[in-house]
């Protein structure tokens, strides 16, 4: 029975390379599995889903697997949606269709809260929908449990602005919920914070 999976992590938590794990893994028995992403990430390309450790492959937007023929959809034997926090909520209520009444799985993954910890709005509708629910693990500076996607600039982290600012290593980095609270990107300085903005 095919089921709705959505994998969460943590920024640099591994998702899009287990993404592309996924997909390798079905095509590699002989399985056909569809990649795809949101239109609006488009950092590294369009229609191409990169991952920090340089895995790449082609993709097509969520935007367009709205748009296919049923019988299309059907041919396939997984579909895989990386960055999915950005899709709307309905959107994955989409993807749910594909699960219960074409019978292929969904594979989904993404962050589940942004940078000020409020869940992304295709997230929060995972989480309440989703088949299947894990966590994909990555570590603070100090060792521990990473689950704070923590946005940064020159002045330290930043706790306001737009819900979606697309960055990657430059503009963001993993904390534990202490070290988010307390704003400290690193043990520089005896591990004093940094100034807040």
């Amino acid at each position: 029975m095919a089921k709705l999976y959505f994998y969460y992590g943590a920024m640099g938590s591994s998702k899009t390379a287990n993404a592309l794990m996924t997909h390798f893994n079905y095509e590699e028995v002989g399985q056909k599995a569809l990649l795809c992403k949101p239109a609006i990430d488009n950092r590294d390309g369009e229609r191409i889903v990169h991952s920090r450790i340089g895995l790449s492959h082609a993709c097509i937007l969520l935007e367009e697997l709205q748009q296919m023929p049923e019988e299309e959809i059907r041919a396939y034997d997984c579909i895989i949606v990386d960055e999915v926090q950005f899709a709307a909520p309905e959107q994955i209520d989409f993807l749910s269709d594909i699960v219960d009444f074409m019978e292929v799985p969904v594979v989904c993954y993404g962050l589940r809260a942004d940078f000020q910890n409020r869940l992304f709005p295709g997230s929060e509708r995972l989480i309440a929908i989703a088949d299947v629910i894990a966590e994909l693990k990555t570590v603070c500076w100090c060792g521990r449990k990473a689950i704070c996607n923590t946005r940064y600039n020159e002045k330290g982290v930043v706790r306001s602005g737009p819900q979606v600012m697309l960055g990657a290593n430059d503009s963001y980095v993993a904390l534990c919920r202490k070290h988010f609270k307390l704003g400290m990107l690193g043990p520089e300085n005896g591990g004093e914070s940094k100034q807040s903005v």
